[in-house]
């Protein structure tokens, strides 16, 4: 439930099985949490909150970045206006449309990478988390996710966004299982 603080979240993903190393008190497993930290506070992590479209990846990510004092991006706002303008009209992104945005995407994590930065980016594929690591080796990524009935009900509720709900299947169906991911939220109701 997004509207759950973000420590009562936190506690509920890492009482159900997540190891996270990012050295901020607040992202400790709790047996860590009062006890000298994994990396040191000087060290600022780049964060991708992930995840398919309504999944709540830019609610999350703005919270998270206020909480941490790092710089919020939206990675929608760093696609051309010829991605904005293929996804309006309902036809999903190809690679060969995503590959330069993800580089852009990268590029501007590295550019925060003295202060850290969390991003809100679907990052959906290995493929494009890698593609983002190349410039951000210690990049961590955050998945967000839900039900498909939940994330269909969000999408068709959005009004503000460039992306339509039926382009929401394609997302599902193009995500592929993290297996670098430091901390998984359940997305609820």
């Amino acid at each position: 439930d997004l509207h759950l603080s973000l420590r009562r979240q936190r506690q509920m993903c890492i009482r159900d099985r997540v190891s996270v190393r990012a050295g901020l008190p607040a992202l400790q497993p709790a047996a860590r949490r009062h006890r000298p930290r994994l990396v040191s506070e000087s060290i600022r992590p780049s964060v991708v909150v992930m995840g398919v479209s309504a999944a709540g990846k830019s609610t999350v990510s703005r919270l998270l970045a206020e909480r941490l004092g790092m710089d919020f991006l939206d990675a929608d706002d760093l696609h051309p206006a010829s991605n904005r303008a293929k996804m309006s009209s309902g036809t999903p992104l190809t690679d060969e449309d995503r590959l330069p945005w993800l580089d852009r995407v990268g590029e501007e994590l590295a550019l925060r990478s003295a202060s850290g930065a969390v991003i809100a980016c679907s990052a959906l594929r290995r493929v494009y988390r890698d593609r983002i690591r190349a410039r951000v080796p210690g990049a961590v990524f955050v998945h967000l996710h839900g039900s498909d009935s939940l994330l269909a009900e969000r999408a068709a509720g959005r009004t503000d966004h460039f992306m339509p709900p039926s382009l929401l299947r394609s997302q599902i169906d193009t995500l592929e299982a993290v297996s670098y991911t430091h901390l998984t939220l359940p997305t609820k109701a």
